[in-house]
């Protein structure tokens, strides 16, 4: 089970939840599987903190926001509080918000209501809240009533 394990960490990082699971899927004893994990995680070879890290500047390099990032993180088995720790010693979201805006659209600010709701949308669709949409569209929010 060890080398099986060190094979799959050799091809990619996992997460102790993720691994498990690929572990249980080749059939391997869930009651010996702690105690490997457990080795694997004492010789630094399994570190939850460091998938964590890595996926979130994975994500975010392929411009995703702060709520798909932590549900890719969740459904890694990471721990709440390890999720929220790394997502707020992540990137600037409002920058990142504002570049995938502007890969997809642009330098130019939407013109238009419709427009506007079609990026708007987009930047949702990525995971990012309405503060950081408000921001990559040069907003305070203010003007969305007056419109």
């Amino acid at each position: 089970m060890r080398a099986t394990a060190i094979g799959l960490l050799g091809r990619r990082e996992y997460a102790r939840g993720e691994l498990a699971a690929a572990l249980q899927r080749k059939g391997f004893e869930p009651a010996t599987l702690a105690e490997v994990l457990s080795e694997l995680a004492g010789e630094g070879l399994l570190d939850d903190n460091r998938y964590a890290e890595s996926l979130v500047r994975q994500q975010a390099g392929r411009g995703h926001g702060p709520a798909r990032v932590r549900q890719a993180l969740q459904e890694a088995g990471i721990a709440a509080e390890l999720i929220s720790a790394v997502l707020e010693a992540g990137p600037d979201w409002h920058q990142l918000a504002a570049e995938a805006r502007q890969r997809k659209f642009g330098a130019a600010k939407p013109k238009g209501w419709p427009e506007r709701a079609r990026q708007m949308r987009f930047l949702q669709y990525r995971g990012f809240s309405t503060d950081h949409i408000r921001s990559a569209l040069g907003s305070s929010g203010a003007d969305d009533a007056s419109r």
